[in-house]
């Protein structure tokens, strides 16, 4: 189902939920679902608040929250309406409230992360991480120069995102690009852990400093009234302090040092 399909919200806030599966490789119970109202069918992504596995830096059954107030952070990063993370929302299921997420058809042959050779990397494709394999062969950790790909790295600053895997970005068959799995995002400290380190250092594109400065006025115009029902008082400052870091030093931010820049596993 398209995600700008205007029978979206309605139907992941008041369809009703048959649970069909598992993603077994997920750390926190995350249920595939049909979702159906008056007729209207799509698939989605049901992760019950119950399943959250606890953290030890992330406060018990708070990643359901976080998982939406990113939605909310990213629809401020879309003034055309094209939202980098899929419909999301909170509402009762059955296996009581958790977040409920659209489910995106990917192209698999689309991918924007890769671990390759070096002599394999496509031309134009930005170089993250140079290691070696299992066999010792030299190996490369790399993405593509893609603008929407930069839109999602300026989100993840802003999000303080612990865990942009590249799993976790999505090319869909609609030709757009989407992030998922942002229940440890904005924390108070910096966490940002992410594989789109390609741009380090680089100044932002005019549009996306466009972008963070219309971010810091919806953050002023009731946006943050919103997001308190999710976040703590001293995570609204941060995220406030972080928008404001990028709008006085509007580059790609380097890796802060005081812990790992790349989740692990990176996929």
């Amino acid at each position: 189902m398209d995600p700008l399909d205007p029978a979206v919200p309605g139907l992941l806030s008041a369809g009703r939920l048959e649970v069909t599966g598992r993603i077994v490789n997920a750390s926190n119970a995350t249920l595939f679902c049909d979702i159906e109202l008056d007729g209207v069918r799509a698939k989605c992504v049901y992760k019950p608040i119950r399943g959250e596995r606890p953290l030890w830096d992330f406060p018990d059954g708070t990643l359901a929250d976080r998982e939406y107030a990113s939605y909310l952070l990213a629809e401020a990063f879309a003034p055309d309406g094209c939202v980098m993370v899929p419909p999301t929302l909170l509402r009762e299921g059955p296996f009581g409230p958790g977040m409920v997420q659209l489910w995106i058809d990917t192209d698999e042959d689309g991918g924007l992360v890769d671990v390759l050779a070096p002599s394999d990397v496509p031309d134009g494709w930005l170089t993250v991480l140079r290691a070696r394999d299992s066999l010792g062969e030299p190996a490369v950790l790399v993405h593509a120069d893609h603008p929407e790909l930069q839109r999602m790295a300026v989100l993840d600053v802003v999000l303080n995102n612990a865990d942009r895997k590249a799993g976790h970005v999505l090319a869909g068959v609609d030709g757009r690009v989407y992030g998922v799995d942002h229940g440890i995002c904005l924390h108070e400290e910096d966490k940002l852990r992410t594989v789109l380190w390609g741009w380090v250092g680089q100044k932002l594109p005019t549009e996306l400093r466009s972008t963070v400065r219309a971010v810091r006025r919806e953050l002023d115009n009731g946006l943050c009234g919103q997001l308190g029902d999710h976040l703590t008082r001293r995570e609204l400052r941060a995220l406030s302090e972080r928008v404001d870091g990028l709008l006085a030093t509007p580059r790609f931010p380097e890796p802060s040092g005081y812990g790992p820049a790349i989740p692990w596993p990176a996929f």
